[in-house]
């Protein structure tokens, strides 16, 4: 396939889009033609599923032309792998300019701009400062028609520095966002954030900007320890699935990047040898959902992760192709044929790489793992060394040198298990059970009683209306 790719330039700190204009095939295509630039924000290029082996090095890495394709830079790549991207984080990145250049602009989904403008004009009606934010759910990307019936609020969540001085300010300038709550002060208002549940305080049904919103906040650091390490997935969960990024922050940037690597490898652990782009899709949306309270009580569209890929599968296309065609171990089987759209991978089940798949999983989500197999196998993970392997470092610029934490025996023990899927469903229902419940439970006080149960409602006449229309 012949296409012209239109490299980017930098205007100061904001990177101009990139589009992919293909010119040769006709079939439907997620998206055909160029990408539109969307101001403010860095939507990614469009990387094709089918030009994998093209892009890849005969050694099975990504050469550079790769790299650059999903905004990864060789001399960067120790941000994606081993726990010291933690610190690294906290330590170093503080600004854009210190990312390669691209670094993480398939995160940018775009949407309608009416309503971009209006979500981002309702960030400035706060005074409290907010550092990041995205929005999310199904009062901004379609999720089947049972659930556009009437109008949902929109969710937001707002990364903040400091909470207590958020909540000061935000509570002086909203006291009826907040439930009774707020008379014991912003101290308590954090306190509770910060301490119960999975970090995050809501404020539903706020009516600002003409619009009905339910926002969360949540603090930079919480954030970013989630996306790297899945301490309870609930904020890394909800980055799995496409959403629109507000206002970004090159911490929450670097940090989600590796989140999505994160979450398409534990994919790649539940899945067979052969799949297809849209189970890996819906793999990668139902992670969040595993353990989930909500699921068991009728609380949720039984249904909604099937809703969420159907109607997003371009958006989630775009969030995942440019880094799928990072990783050497998924091949092609069969690409889009101008009658099918249907794309067909298969992933490499050697247990060598695939213990370095085990090797890369999340620190907190790992330690859940290790410590069921290290009954299972017998075995204590201390007796094996994590070897870290740092690549030769390269004349060319564009590749550098690269950390990359390379799976243990133990690892490829574990790889090798028969019981590795149900072991690691497992471990993600242990991630998601008691965080996602408690943050349940924190919301009954934080919401007030009457916003809770209008809010138990909705979700309850949700999880019938998808019933019905799955049976209808």
């Amino acid at each position: 396939m012949s296409s012209q790719i239109l490299r980017s330039s930098r205007i100061g700190a904001r990177d101009v889009a990139i589009a992919r204009v293909s010119q040769t095939f006709v079939g439907r295509r997620y998206l055909t033609g160029t990408i539109t630039p969307d101001p403010g924000s860095q939507p990614p290029p469009f990387t094709n599923l089918t030009d994998i082996s093209r892009l890849r090095t005969s050694s099975g890495n990504s050469n550079s032309g790769a790299d650059r394709f999903a905004g990864i830079s060789g001399t960067d790549g120790c941000y994606l792998d081993g726990d010291v991207a933690h610190e690294k984080l906290i330590n170093e990145v503080t600004k854009f300019s210190q990312l390669p250049e691209n670094f993480g602009v398939n995160q940018h989904i775009p949407i309608d701009n009416e309503l971009k403008e209006r979500l981002r004009s309702t960030l400035w009606k706060f005074k409290a400062p907010i550092r990041y934010a995205f929005a999310y759910g199904s009062g901004v990307f379609s999720q089947g028609q049972s659930y556009q019936r009437t109008k949902p609020q929109v969710d937001l969540i707002f990364g903040v520095t400091y909470s207590q001085h958020w909540h000061s300010l935000n509570i002086s300038q909203y006291p009826d966002h907040y439930s009774s709550i707020r008379r014991l002060g912003s101290r308590a208002v954090s306190y509770v954030q910060d301490n119960i549940g999975a970090g995050v305080y809501f404020n539903p049904y706020v009516e600002i900007n003409g619009m009905t919103v339910k926002y969360g906040v949540v603090s930079i650091d919480t954030l970013c320890r989630d996306l790297l390490s899945w301490d309870s997935l609930y904020l890394s969960g909800r980055l799995h699935k496409p959403v629109k990024i507000l206002r970004d922050d090159p911490r929450v940037r670097l940090a989600n990047q590796r989140n999505l690597f994160s979450v398409i490898r534990t994919a790649l652990l539940l899945l067979p040898k052969k799949f297809t782009e849209q189970e890996l899709y819906h793999t990668i949306a139902s992670i969040s959902y595993m353990g989930d309270p909500r699921m068991n009580v009728a609380a949720e569209n039984p249904h909604k992760v099937k809703n969420i890929v159907d109607n997003q599968k371009q958006h989630f296309h775009r969030l995942y192709a440019p880094l799928i065609d990072n990783l050497p171990n998924i091949e092609i089987a069969r690409g889009y044929d101008g009658v099918s759209d249907t794309v067909t991978l298969v992933q490499d089940m050697d247990p060598l790489r695939r213990g370095n798949m085990v090797a890369r999983l999340p620190s907190a989500f790992r330690k859940k793992l290790y410590a069921r197999y290290t009954t299972i196998l017998g075995v204590d993970p201390a007796q094996y060394s994590t070897i870290r392997a740092m690549a030769k470092p390269s004349s060319d610029t564009s590749e550098g040198t690269i950390n990359r934490t390379e799976g243990s025996k133990f690892d490829q023990m574990i790889a090798e298990n028969d019981e590795l899927r149900a072991e690691v469903a497992r471990a993600i229902e242990h991630t998601v059970k008691w965080p996602s419940l408690a943050q349940s439970i924190k919301g009954l006080a934080t919401a007030g009683v009457t916003k809770s149960v209008r809010y138990l409602g909705e979700k309850f006449s949700k999880a019938k209306a998808g019933k019905r229309s799955a049976s209808a």
